[in-house]
């Protein structure tokens, strides 16, 4: 440790610090633009000179290593006047547009001109003019003029985000961030660089000019959408939320979010906002009363159980659905008599049902510091972007990523070690982990590995950890959704446990880990809507978008009896019965178990839009007008006091990833043909993201694509944008092809959770591609 004096405050850091770092730890502020604690000093803005004791000029605090015995002052005479210098030098070029700025009453260069600006300026030549750029259908970048240079945008780009999107051009007073040519911005982080801009020049686009920051209310929340349980700031305006922002966790989210976060809350002003029960009378949908609506579900519910039995009787949530939604869901189902209650609509493996409640397996914060990572079936970057950024810091930091996938995605991050194969093979691929573990460890592979033989590519994985400390086995979204799950768990658990690796998942929703926690799970699981029942209850369910089989699906509700929709949006019209008006996240309390096991509450931040009302409330009510008891509830909060201990946030202890299940070899190249890999786009995964109309705005937000490798597109005699007709079981869609060098040689990468391609079959499975015929 070094000790060093701060405007005669004495505080010791380690070697190697900054003095703006012992700055910060005594709480002295100094001024400052470029530097960010996130980012790597630029030490460009030169705002934080300091007077340093026996240096002959002031020095920039965010650039001066400390050194034992140093004396500095932040505050002195000559330091102010090295301040006041740099201020003026910074507002020679900017225009004066403060009264219709965005970044007014939030902006740093604005609060710090009043602390350090002159009354008036010395500067009479014309001001420098900067054309707008491109920019993206989230980020403006229309007022570039205001841009003082702090690169926070840039360096955000290299270092968190993963992607250089922006750059300067230029030297001197003709310089400027731009784009590369002809380029948007795309990063599912972009929104991060609107927080970072010290100044204007980087606003929100849906944001800009609806409100003041003066004007508005600012209410905590946590994200709905992925498993990080991102903590937010919901900024709301005449009952109207306007922006949605990060509120800083660093055990969490740190001080970022994905722009699914940031964005989302667009949808609640969507045109397809469901705000009135509505029922389907003679073919036709009609508006009706709660009571009228409610006493439907409950009679028709009474009836098909009389001439069915309660196993006729079934309901299936999302796991974007709070925890109190998934208990009253499951306490009324279980209140019919009917344990048909599940939300893990795209799962098709249930082999571990009642051994594994899966998890993250250790604190989020701990992906930064891992120095080997495995992660296996997923879309990392898109799945979990927040997950990505910790991993892509260890990285950087020395660690080694491994990947075992049927597509070479671009994660952004340097990747050690690539195991690309087709679905079907796998298990194959682990087998050959399993073996190259066995060999470098000295210990006998399980029971049926012998003939298991480990590619170059297995050995690589296995020597990167089997070496190293800190190590990490993920299995993400699409090993979850894959039709060998539990072989792939039990196989990927051996690993781990050989190399003293953390066994982990990437869940895939805010409340996945949730819903195990209450139990909203079938005993006799099967895959979501293959066993075709009566009636059914859906709750923030999409069953054609949300499902492992739309087909399925779809087949299962056409033949139901009755379908009741509780959703904030109008869907299934051609299916449902009933339509409930159900409240968003940002209308209604309750309470996320994010992948760590961190449970974490919220409140509404606005009125539901409406007559839409809180699915507990509508659950509880439900519950009374059947005659259930313990549906009681007179707030979220004290369903949740039901559910877990009074005060206890950590629910890790309740959670194991640990199967009894005996690892099972696999051999390579077993099916023949076409093979079908679904991804959830990150735009699509949920319902509020897939009716935000900026999000949909992004490339991501685009309609899929057909995916091929070169081998397949010449064998169907396909180039990159003909249209292709893609079959599944009894379902066919039309899509545009594209090429991707990143396919094995018999997979076809077709999105899931899309309208376009809602009438194909399981996300994994046989699948054909034809050239489209002419006229289609």
């Amino acid at each position: 440790m070094v000790e060093i004096e701060i405007d005669g405050k004495k505080v010791e850091v380690p070697a190697g610090s900054m003095v703006m770092d012992a700055a910060n730890k005594l709480g002295t502020y100094i001024p400052h633009f470029c530097y960010h604690k996130k980012l790597s000093i630029a030490a460009n803005c030169r705002m934080c000179l300091v007077e340093v004791e026996k240096a002959p000029k002031p020095l920039p605090a965010c650039a001066t290593p400390v050194s034992a015995g140093m004396i500095v002052k932040s505050a002195s005479d000559k330091a102010v006047q090295a301040q006041k210098s740099v201020m003026e030098f910074l507002l020679i070029n900017h225009p004066l547009d403060c009264p219709i700025c965005d970044q007014g009453g939030e902006c740093q260069l604005q609060d710090l001109a009043v602390g350090y600006g002159k009354m008036e300026s010395r500067y009479e030549e014309e001001k420098r003019v900067v054309p707008p750029k491109a920019g993206s259908a989230l980020v403006a970048m229309e007022e570039m003029s205001r841009c003082i240079h702090c690169t926070r945008c840039v360096r955000f780009g290299q270092e968190v985000a993963g992607v250089m999107e922006l750059g300067m051009l230029g030297r001197g007073e003709h310089s400027e961030i731009t784009t590369f040519v002809g380029e948007a911005v795309s990063s599912e982080m972009s929104g991060n660089m609107i927080d970072l801009c010290p100044v204007g020049a980087l606003t929100s686009r849906p944001f800009r000019y609806s409100a003041r920051t003066w004007e508005l209310s600012r209410r905590k929340s946590v994200s709905p959408h992925d498993s990080t349980g991102a903590n937010l700031i919901v900024q709301v305006k005449q009952g109207s939320v306007k922006r949605v922002l990060p509120l800083e966790n660093e055990a969490v989210n740190e001080c970022w979010i994905s722009d699914k976060d940031r964005y989302s809350y667009e949808a609640l002003d969507s045109a397809e906002r469901l705000t009135k029960p509505m029922l389907k009378q003679g073919g036709e949908w009609k508006e009706v009363e709660w009571q009228v609506a409610l006493e439907y579900v409950a009679h028709g519910l009474k009836n098909i159980k009389h001439e069915h039995g309660a196993d006729s009787l079934a309901a299936y949530g999302t796991a974007h659905s709070t925890v109190e939604e998934l208990a009253l869901l499951k306490k009324l189902m279980h209140g019919v008599g009917s344990e048909n209650v599940d939300f893990r609509l795209r799962q098709s493996d249930f082999a571990l049902d009642g051994e594994v409640k899966p998890w993250l397996g250790m604190p989020i914060a701990e992906l930064s510091s891992l120095q080997r990572v495995f992660v296996i079936g997923s879309f990392l970057r898109k799945d979990h972007p927040l997950f990505a950024t910790r991993i892509r810091a260890a990285v950087k930091a020395g660690g080694q990523l491994s990947v075992l996938h049927a597509a070479d995605a671009e994660n952004l991050i340097n990747t050690a070690n690539k195991i690309i194969a087709a679905p079907s093979d796998w298990l194959a691929a682990l087998s050959g982990v399993v073996a190259a573990v066995a060999k470098a460890k000295g210990v006998a592979a399980p029971a049926g590995f012998e003939g298991a033989a480990a590619s170059a590519e297995a050995q690589a994985v296995a020597d990167s950890l089997v070496s190293g400390e800190r190590k990490a086995v993920f299995l993400g979204n699409a090993a979850v959704a894959h039709p060998e799950a539990s072989k792939l768990h039990a196989a990927a658990q051996w690993i781990a446990e050989q190399t003293g690796a953390k066994l982990g998942y990437l869940t895939e929703a805010a409340n996945t880990v949730g819903g195990y926690l209450v139990g909203a799970t079938a005993k006799s699981a099967a895959p979501a809507f293959s066993q075709q029942k009566k009636a059914y209850v859906l709750l923030n369910a999409e069953p054609e978008l949300d499902a492992a089989n739309p087909q399925a699906a779809r087949t299962a509700l056409n033949a139901a009896e009755m379908v009741v929709v509780m959703s904030a949006f109008k869907h299934g019209m051609d299916y449902a019965d009933v339509l409930l008006p159900v409240a968003p996240f940002a209308e209604t309390s309750g309470s996320f178990v994010n992948a760590e096991g961190r449970l974490q509450s919220f409140n509404g931040t606005v009125k539901p839009a409406g007559d839409a009302r809180p699915a507990w409330k509508v659950l509880r009510v439900l519950g009374n007008i059947l005659g259930l008891g313990g549906f009681d509830y007179e707030t979220s909060e004290s369903i949740r006091d039901e559910l877990f201990e009074k005060g206890v946030t950590d629910l890790s202890a309740k959670l194991n990833n640990a199967a009894r299940r005996a690892p099972t070899a696999g051999a390579a190249g077993a099916a023949t043909g076409l093979q079908r890999l679904a991804d959830v786009p990150i735009y699509f995964a949920d319902a509020l993201a897939r009716r935000s109309g900026p999000l949909l705005a992004t490339v991501d937000g685009a309609a899929p694509k057909a995916h091929l490798s070169a081998a397949a597109a010449q064998q169907i005699g396909v180039k990159a944008g003909d249209k292709v007709e893609v079959k599944q079981g009894s379902g066919f869609a039309i899509l545009e092809a594209t090429i991707d060098a990143g396919l094995p040689a018999n997979v076809v990468r077709v999105s899931a959770a899309h309208a376009s391609t809602s009438m194909l079959g399981a996300m994994f499975g046989d699948i054909t591609v034809a050239k489209a015929g002419e006229g289609k």
